[in-house]
């Protein structure tokens, strides 16, 4: 086999980041077919496939897998390193990656990213949206943002946002041609929107009142992946959706959507900002915590 220099393996990690050559090499500054190029040439030298690749999708083999599990915390240590540097300048500068689903990235990250940007225009903020959850050390994100229940236990956690509550809505013209809701156990007999997970698992609304939980598997003419989705589908009458209250809002105010069984909606924990524990953590990310305990913004 012949040599192989750290800068060899930047493509391979970049595509094992993002999965799709296009992104890779935005992020390597370099065409796709360059980054195809370095790539190719690398799998010749190991003499070993590294990803299997089709026209719709870049998936790792066994091998990519290994070398990935293996080089990935000893570049995270270097930039680690490379970051302390930050500590003897005025202010941090940096990258910061953020992996989160597109609710939570709503509700709770946008509104603190953009003031703690202010604060730090020398940090750029990267937000990936993804409703899966991910290895984010593999992955390279410094931090994610996910419902407190489903962080793993050996990840660093911090609230981020308040507390958050249900709300089950649909449009005023939904609730002309159909009853309304009295008790959860009346949307059985109603069209509901269902919430799929990656998983597979179709989620059951919860409730709760006086101490009683219920959880109702609703059932209805559609079915979608992702909860701003299904908010977008209960705009155009079709059926009823399970939403935060900070999402419709604006929608109950202005008339657009009416909400019901409110008595019987829960508050949850709220958000997280979660991180792998590491002896030296980057100096964008030490600021950003920083800065997201300090914040109003989080109260």
């Amino acid at each position: 086999m012949r040599t192989i220099s750290p800068s060899d393996l930047m493509p391979f990690l970049a595509l094992a980041r993002h999965r799709s050559f296009r992104r890779a090499a935005d992020e390597m500054g370099c065409t796709p077919s360059a980054l195809s190029h370095a790539l190719k040439s690398l799998e010749e030298r190991l003499d070993l496939r590294l990803f299997n690749r089709t026209t719709r999708s870049v998936a790792l083999t066994e091998a990519g897998e290994r070398l990935l599990t293996r080089i990935a915390p000893a570049f995270q240590d270097i930039d680690a390193a490379l970051d302390d540097l930050n500590s003897l300048r005025g202010a941090p500068v940096g990258r910061l990656r953020f992996n989160t689903a597109r609710v939570s990235a709503q509700i709770a990250l946008l509104p603190i990213v953009t003031k703690f940007l202010e604060r730090y225009p020398e940090i750029t903020v990267e937000i990936v949206v993804e409703n899966d959850l991910v290895d984010m050390v593999s992955e390279g994100f410094d931090a994610g943002i996910r419902f407190g229940e489903v962080i793993a236990q050996d990840m660093i956690a911090i609230p981020i946002g308040p507390r958050q509550r249900s709300a089950i809505v649909a449009t005023p013209a939904f609730f002309e041609r159909h009853p309304k809701p009295i008790v959860p156990e009346h949307l059985k007999s109603l069209p509901c929107l269902g919430l799929r997970f990656a998983s597979g698992r179709l989620y059951a609304w919860e409730f709760e009142r006086g101490g009683v939980e219920l959880s109702v598997e609703v059932s209805g003419p559609l079915i979608v992946g992702d909860q701003d989705l299904m908010l977008d589908v209960a705009l155009l009458g079709t059926g009823i959706a399970y939403a935060f209250e900070d999402q419709v809002e604006a929608h109950i105010r202005e008339g657009r959507l009416v909400r019901v069984l409110e008595d019987w909606c829960p508050y949850y924990s709220g958000f997280y900002l979660y991180y792998p524990s590491r002896r030296q953590m980057p100096a964008a990310l030490r600021a950003f915590v920083d800065f997201l305990r300090t914040s109003p913004a989080t109260e």
